[in-house]
């Protein structure tokens, strides 16, 4: 089982991470839930907005991108000026978003990249297009230092099934062909206990295993997940460690959860 072995007050030092991501007005995903997760965990988060969607608990409802080079410009200021510890990267919406975002972290080539591959909102909506998909695979896949696909964003991204344990590691391994750690998150898979693999480069599969929490169904998971890994790999922690650290203050913010809508369950953890 998930073990919380590493708490808030270990970390020393507030550590700075730049938030590349799409904005969400129930501030229950997108970057005001990476807001929440970094604040909570001792860091201090800069935002680059790449689009404004309208979404409540339910489902998205629509979807407004920024311009590539408004995007671009957030990103630049922030890190010429303030600098960052990690770089967490969110939903991108389209193909040029993803190309300046390759291009600006390209500048910065020993900056730690933690991507939740945002492709579709849980209620439904595209989150990222096709042609930003190929892109994301073809310019961004190579700079990630940590990618943490569900299911059914690894078999997007991959074209392969997953469906049960197996097919879950084959499809990880074959996202690590391109250099990065992927963190493929098992919640989607039927039964109870959940099995998320950590998988690197060299081979090495890491399994967590948690028991599954039930309910009305929880909105941002991702966000708030891959957030919390950023925190801890902006400290220089293992990925194994940062792993089990970030998942256990997950399960914490899913027994908090709040009930403020008609439709999923709002994550909710002070640290």
């Amino acid at each position: 089982m998930v073990k919380d072995t590493h708490s808030t007050t270990a970390i020393k030092g507030r550590k700075k991470i730049l938030i590349i991501a799409g904005s969400d007005p129930t501030a229950g995903a997108g970057l005001q839930a990476d807001l929440k997760t970094i604040t909570a965990l001792g860091g201090y988060g800069m935002t680059a907005v790449t689009a404004v969607t309208v979404q409540d608990t339910r489902q998205v409802k629509k979807v407004t991108p920024l311009s590539a080079d408004l995007v671009a410009q957030q990103i630049a200021v922030c890190l010429a000026d303030m600098g960052a510890d990690a770089i967490k990267l969110g939903m991108l919406a389209t193909a040029e978003i993803v190309q300046v975002v390759a291009e600006q972290l390209a500048n910065y080539p020993d900056i730690p990249v933690i991507a939740d591959p945002v492709l579709a909102g849980t209620g439904g909506g595209t989150l990222l297009d096709g042609p930003g998909r190929r892109a994301f695979m073809d310019l961004l896949l190579p700079r990630i230092t940590l990618l943490t696909p569900n299911g059914p964003e690894a078999q997007i991204l991959t074209g392969l099934s997953v469906g049960n344990r197996q097919e879950q590691e084959a499809a990880a391994h074959k996202l690590t062909q391109s250099g990065c750690s992927v963190l493929l998150t098992g919640g989607h898979l039927p039964g109870d206990p959940i099995i998320d693999l950590l998988v690197d480069p060299s081979g090495s599969v890491a399994p967590f295993v948690s028991r599954r929490l039930t309910g009305r169904g929880f909105h941002g998971t991702g966000c708030t997940l891959t957030s919390a890994l950023s925190v801890g790999i902006a400290h220089g922690i293992p990925h194994p460690k940062a792993v089990e650290s970030a998942l256990a203050y997950l399960h914490r913010a899913m027994k908090g959860a709040l009930t403020l809508g008609a439709g999923q369950q709002l994550l909710y953890s002070r640290a």
